[in-house]
């Protein structure tokens, strides 16, 4: 199975890695790939085993090495308008368009095309790729995978390389982020006589309508000196779907909405749980005051820390290394580099593509970048050796 890079992305966008959707399909290409080539991987299941994460380890047994982390999840494509076949790449005017190419199976395909070059070469330290399962979904798939890597199934690397879209560019700290399904229980009786019913649309609103003032307050607020390279320079809250109701002239008896806060690094997650828990449980308590099955219920759907740049960190020092980039930067998309640093791991972004493009019709990555991706590689490798 000789493939080069471009080679190995056509096979992996062919896969419709929807979230929704098994991966097990490419998964076993990958695994097939890594055997031919000599590489041993491993298998993480998810709990249903409809899904699994891989990781494999390449050059001596020692550590210090450098993980390649990608996830093999994409965003679906109903009700986008393709000009192509979302799972064919198709070139174009130096882009390679394809749902993934850009977020992020150009970057897997890299990692995986070096495989060869790295088993031919005298690596000093080795490289592990991993490769995930529902990070557009929560980022359910890392920590189980990134628990059994530290279960010493391979010795510890000393630094991450996150390939998320960055233009080549080394992103030393993103926000964090979590959210909520919230549903609203009310009591429906006929609008005119709303005052012995509960709404929970109008409920709803209430806990909206507190993201809203929670914004206003974070917007005029100082940013510290971690806060001011993200934008916006603050923690926000945002609520991105919302459904309720029977009629117009009926108090709603059901409504349900997704809440998600993007939270900068320094600030305590948990202090933001908190937050918002304690206002759910005050229009609770409004609620059951007028009828007793009313109420609000939620559950956190996901839960990402936030990558910190680390000063002198192994991870950003290499990326400077190979890339030349020496400015400072951060993001306010969230990453699963803040889950490998919370394990203990030093962790930068670094890949391929401009993040624009994630999640759009028509998804493309110049074929420029796919080119400097791979040099990257080379450099890696050429670094590892010394």
């Amino acid at each position: 199975m000789d493939l080069n890079s471009r080679q190995i992305l056509d096979r992996l966008v062919s896969f419709p890695t929807v979230s929704c959707e098994s991966n097990l399909a490419l998964v076993d290409f990958v695994e097939g790939y890594l055997r031919w080539h000599g590489v041993a991987p491993v298998r993480v299941p998810s709990p249903c085993g409809t899904k699994a994460s891989i990781f494999a380890h390449i050059g001596p047994e020692v550590e210090g090495g450098v993980v390649l982390s990608g996830h093999t999840d994409v965003v679906p494509v109903e009700g986008q308008d393709w000009s192509s076949d979302p799972f064919t790449v198709t070139e174009r005017n130096g882009k390679l368009y394809g749902r993934g190419t850009c977020d992020m199976k150009g970057f897997d395909a890299l990692a995986l095309a070096a495989v060869p070059l790295a088993r031919k070469s005298p690596l000093k330290r080795p490289i592990q790729i991993a490769l995930s399962y529902d990070e557009e979904v929560g980022m359910t798939g890392a920590p189980p995978m990134i628990d059994r890597m530290l279960q010493r199934r391979f010795p510890k690397a000393d630094a991450v390389i996150v390939g998320e879209p960055s233009m080549m560019q080394v992103v030393s700290g993103h926000k964090g982020g979590f959210g909520y399904i919230v549903d609203v229980r009310g009591h429906d009786v006929h609008s005119s006589i709303m005052h012995e019913g509960v709404s929970a649309v109008m409920m709803a609103a209430e806990l909206v309508s507190w993201a809203n003032r929670v914004n206003a307050a974070n917007a005029v607020r100082t940013p510290g000196p971690l806060d001011a390279g993200f934008v916006p320079p603050y923690t926000t809250v945002h609520v991105g779907t919302i459904k309720g109701g029977t009629a117009h002239n009926i108090t709603a008896r059901h409504c349900r909405f997704e809440i998600d806060f993007r939270v900068v690094p320094g600030e305590d997650q948990g202090q933001w749980e908190s937050r918002f828990e304690a206002e759910a449980a005050r229009l609770d308590a409004q609620m059951k005051a007028v009828h007793p099955e009313a109420g609000i219920t939620f559950l956190q759907d996901f839960n990402a820390p936030g990558l910190a740049p680390e000063p002198n960190g192994a991870a950003e020092e290499l990326a400077r290394r190979l890339t030349g980039d020496n400015s400072a930067r951060v993001v306010s998309y969230a990453t699963e580099g803040g889950l490998f640093q919370r394990s203990g791991y030093s962790t930068v972004i670094c890949g391929p593509g401009d993040i624009a493009q994630a999640h759009q019709p028509d998804e493309y990555i110049l074929m420029d970048q796919f080119q400097e991706g791979w040099r990257f590689m080379e450099n890696l490798i050429n670094d590892c050796c010394r």
